[in-house]
């Protein structure tokens, strides 16, 4: 098999694009120029320089292939100029979908996120099929995904052969940014997070949300969408195990909303005004924390065969992987 990776140099794109090579496809990867390679530097794969806002660069990308993962996608909850989400998430989602249709492509994996689903009001696990629309969309990144994702299952209804992946939190190994997670779990286990909010998450291991990606190529049903996920914990019970593993004290004080929400306000200004370069905590991120973001994987474990791992063995490869590559600092 031969396919494009977008998105190859991120988190899940990396972990997935290793695990094609262990299949034995041909993968090519879209990457910008300037993008931070380090993930893909040593992997053989061919470089095809491209920007999801340029579409003759994605109507060379995929040229010559038989499968896409479109994993690209700009994922900052705070931006100053919004309208970059939607060119980049939106727009570039849709240009690249048409690219990969006139070049006659066998299978699409569009990569979206639980964060365009639905959540239950009761804090049970919500699934695909749980109720939700665009008023649903916290802030400006869940909105440019959930109509990208809207922009796909209308290409997939019109004959685009394209299944819909959605992720939850992805931890492990090579979290190089890290992702808004993995810096949970670093400050946790650097002892720098001395409260928490009561929230909670599906966390899954990086390495099972690439696999179940391979498998919904191969299994999934064209105009389906599923989730890839592992286990639903309290953000209390993750915190929790990073310090099981480090030897810090778990934070017992929960900040009360209003706290949470007055510090976003303030980081966010903060970055407004150029003090800091990016907020360290955003008003989006606090209203989405103010409901448990629990899913079921029944259906990519009925369909699909999709497998994940305890969330402990998650936690613990991150932890592993922050601590051999210097983010926890001394002992």
């Amino acid at each position: 098999m031969v396919c494009l990776v977008t998105g190859a140099t991120g988190f899940i794109g990396a972990a997935l694009t290793r695990r094609l090579l262990a299949e034995g496809a041909t993968v090519r990867v879209l990457v910008r120029a300037g993008a931070d390679r380090r993930l893909i530097r040593d992997l053989p794969v061919e470089i095809a320089v491209g920007d999801l806002r340029d579409p003759r660069s994605l109507e060379a990308a995929v040229a010559g292939c038989e499968g896409l993962f479109h994993l690209a996608a700009d994922y900052r909850l705070w931006v100053r100029d919004r309208a970059e989400l939607y060119r980049t998430n939106v727009e570039g989602t849709r240009a690249l979908m048409r690219a990969a249709g006139e070049a006659g492509l066998r299978r699409i994996v569009y990569t979206s996120s639980v964060a365009t689903l639905g959540l239950c009001p009761d804090g049970s696990d919500a699934d695909e099929t749980t109720p939700v629309g665009l008023p649903d969309m916290v802030g400006h990144y869940k909105r440019s995904k959930y109509l990208a994702e809207q922009a796909v299952a209308e290409m997939a209804m019109a004959g685009l052969p394209v299944v819909v992946v959605n992720p939850s939190a992805p931890i492990g190994p090579r979290d190089i940014r890290p992702t808004p997670t993995g810096r949970i779990i670093v400050a946790a286990a650097r002892g720098r997070l001395p409260v928490f909010v009561d929230t909670g998450l599906n966390v899954a291991h990086v390495d099972d949300v690439a696999a179940g990606h391979l498998l919904a190529y191969e299994r999934g049903r064209i105009a389906e969408r599923y989730i890839l996920g592992g286990e639903n914990l309290t953000l209390a019970e993750i915190l929790g195990a990073v310090a099981g593993l480090t030897g810090r004290r778990a934070p017992r004080r929960r900040i009360p909303w209003p706290v949470a929400m007055g510090v976003a306000c303030l980081s966010e200004t903060a970055a407004r005004v150029g003090m800091v370069r990016e907020p360290m905590a955003t008003r989006d991120a606090v209203r989405m924390s103010r409901k448990r973001m629990y899913f079921s994987v029944d259906r990519a474990r009925r369909e699909l065969g999709y497998r994940a791992r305890p969330a402990n063995d998650a936690i613990r490869d991150a932890v592993d992987w922050f601590r051999h590559n210097g983010y926890l600092g001394a002992a």
